[in-house]
């Protein structure tokens, strides 16, 4: 890996290299996530962020198939979620990302999954994934 490369942080928005943010904000679900034996058998409230860096388009003609559309990826993230008992988030969080790059304009996704009820003394616990198109 390169000595830089976990330094630099993903280009969510550039003029320069053509990258347009698109991003969905506080996704609250109920989900069936956890690793511990009273997380299973039920759902439990979980906050997910997702920032996408998409390649850049001058010329959009105000057409929604000409952008990623983020109700799009809305819908797969339910999709995900409804699909059943995950241990863990950052598992959640990896196929969230993977559905995020289905889209080829996408470059670039940082997604954050919280668990709002994971600790009694804190609003939410999770974790926080970027990853880039290989």
């Amino acid at each position: 890996m390169n000595e830089n490369a976990h330094v630099q942080s993903l280009r969510i928005a550039d003029c320069d290299l053509a990258i347009r943010h698109v991003f969905i904000r506080n996704l609250c679900l109920e989900a069936q996530i956890g690793v511990y034996r009273h997380e299973h058998g039920r759902s439990q409230p979980i906050r997910i962020n997702v920032d996408l860096a998409v390649e850049d388009s001058m010329q959009l003609e105000d057409r929604l198939d000409q952008v990623v559309d983020y109700a799009e990826i809305t819908q797969r993230i339910r999709a995900i979620v409804a699909d059943g008992h995950v241990k863990l988030a950052e598992t959640l969080a990896e196929r969230i990302a993977d559905t995020c790059f289905l889209d080829s304009r996408v470059k670039g996704t940082r997604v954050r999954v919280e668990k709002l009820n994971a600790l009694e003394d804190a609003e939410s616990a999770g974790v926080e994934i970027e990853r880039r198109r290989r």
